[in-house]
């Protein structure tokens, strides 16, 4: 990591078809990324019937100890990403988070796989931020929501792997959860070495006047003015505070409430949703964001803010219909939706910010909603249902914290819509700054 900012060249903008290639990489790391992170909360049954934990430690594991460090650690890979290579930060990051994910099947009790989900937090850290910023230098802003929804489909991917895994290594209703933690964690080493031996450091958008790189606190107090960015960073934080919250304990959910259905049909039914509907969510929400924004800039935060109105009553009657399949086709419904907002807020946070601070609105973004989201999600979940499993019983316990989700949804709905009221003149004003730049 030894090339700084100052001396990097202006280079010939890459092929299409190189600039697609680092984009399917970066989406492939992406992937990884989200294996890594949530094959905990798939394996959870089986992880807390071996360790004999309750839902209060599978809520810290699955949430607070990934992200104590992911957030915090995320700031200071986002000032090297600014100043150096960013193709050794993602490397160096994928095979950390990668070999804690694998040395995760060898913990024997509570203690030692919370270090390791620490491990596996900070590794993550140095993925978005750094991937973020080449996506932003290798495409226009025209292009940035579309290029950044694929990058996205790196977490339906990247889960429907994870549960797709699970299932491949179960056998009569149980699964070894050891050897999940194993199998995924090593394809992201080999991953991290075709990634530093195919890939070329991506020329930076070259600042005409002023510093070639913002100090830390001059770009954080830069985006942190800017209303839109904050709207939008919001936005996404309520949504994935429920998103990720379902994704840690909706198997659990399933085992509980629909006991009946196989646990190899569950993983692979949540696997082909994952997809199918989450992906196709991202997809299509990238695109529409892209032409919306075109006609109306506003478009940009008025398509989460629909999305999320459509999805958050089906994700409220997915929980209490009596029929599981009936349950996960309205599942389905909040994750296409859900799905939807990912393209358009990254690109905000790419398009709103100073160029010579990419990498760190994408880190100061990711600390917000982790912090949030990542962190409070899935242990709120687990500290609510653990708290009245014993009036309750498990599953009804669980099934009521879950409906709780429905306040930061509605959260995220308001956050987006005022969003939209702000977003012309933020544009305006960065378009302006970019020129002059």
């Amino acid at each position: 990591m030894s090339e700084s900012v100052a001396t990097t060249k202006i280079e010939e903008r890459p092929s299409n078809g190189y600039r697609n290639y680092v984009l399917f990489i970066l989406t492939l790391v992406y992937a990884f990324n989200f294996v890594d992170r949530q094959i905990i909360g798939i394996l959870s049954p089986f992880i807390k019937a071996d360790l004999g934990l309750d839902d209060f430690q599978l809520g810290l594991l699955k949430g607070f100890a990934f992200a104590l460090l992911y957030t915090i650690v995320g700031i200071p890979i986002a000032w090297l990403a600014d100043r150096y290579s960013r193709v050794n930060i993602v490397a160096i990051s994928l095979t950390v988070w990668s070999g804690f994910t694998a040395i995760s099947g060898y913990a024997a009790n509570f203690t030692q796989l919370a270090i390791a989900r620490v491990g596996v937090g900070i590794g993550e850290a140095g993925g978005s931020p750094p991937s973020h910023s080449m996506i932003s230098d290798l495409f226009s802003p025209s292009e940035r929501a579309k290029a950044l929804a694929i990058y996205s489909l790196g977490i339906p991917f990247g889960i429907m792997a994870a549960y797709f895994a699970a299932a491949f290594f179960s056998s009569g209703g149980e699964t070894n959860w050891r050897i999940v933690m194993i199998a995924v964690g090593i394809p992201g080493i080999v991953l991290a070495i075709i990634m530093k031996l195919t890939i070329k450091e991506p020329a930076r958008t070259v600042v005409k006047s002023g510093p070639a790189q913002m100090k830390l606190l001059t770009a954080i107090s830069t985006l942190l003015r800017i209303p839109t960015w904050w709207g939008m960073c919001l936005g996404i934080s309520f949504g994935s505070f429920g998103n990720y919250a379902i994704s840690a304990w909706i198997i659990d959910f399933y085992v509980r409430i629909h006991p009946d259905m196989g646990i190899q049909t569950l993983l692979i039914t949540f696997g082909i949703i994952n997809g199918t509907a989450y992906a196709g969510g991202v997809w299509i929400g990238g695109v529409i964001a892209d032409r919306w924004g075109k006609i109306d800039r506003r478009g940009y935060a008025w398509l989460p803010t629909i999305a999320m109105i459509v999805g958050v009553p089906c994700f409220v009657m997915s929980l209490h219909v009596g029929s599981p399949y009936m349950s996960m086709a309205f599942m389905t419904v909040l994750l296409f939706g859900s799905g939807m907002y990912l393209g358009p807020c990254f690109a905000i946070a790419q398009t709103l910010a100073p160029v010579n601070a990419r990498a760190m609105s994408t880190a100061l973004f990711f600390f917000v909603l982790n912090i949030i989201a990542l962190g409070g999600g899935p242990t709120f979940v687990g500290i609510i249902s653990n708290e009245y499993t014993e009036s309750m019983g498990s599953g009804e316990a669980l099934r009521f914290s879950m409906t709780l989700l429905t306040v930061p949804y509605v959260l995220s709905i308001i956050t987006f819509y005022w969003a939209s009221t702000t977003i012309r003149k933020d544009w305006d004003i960065a378009e302006k700054a970019q020129a002059e730049a």
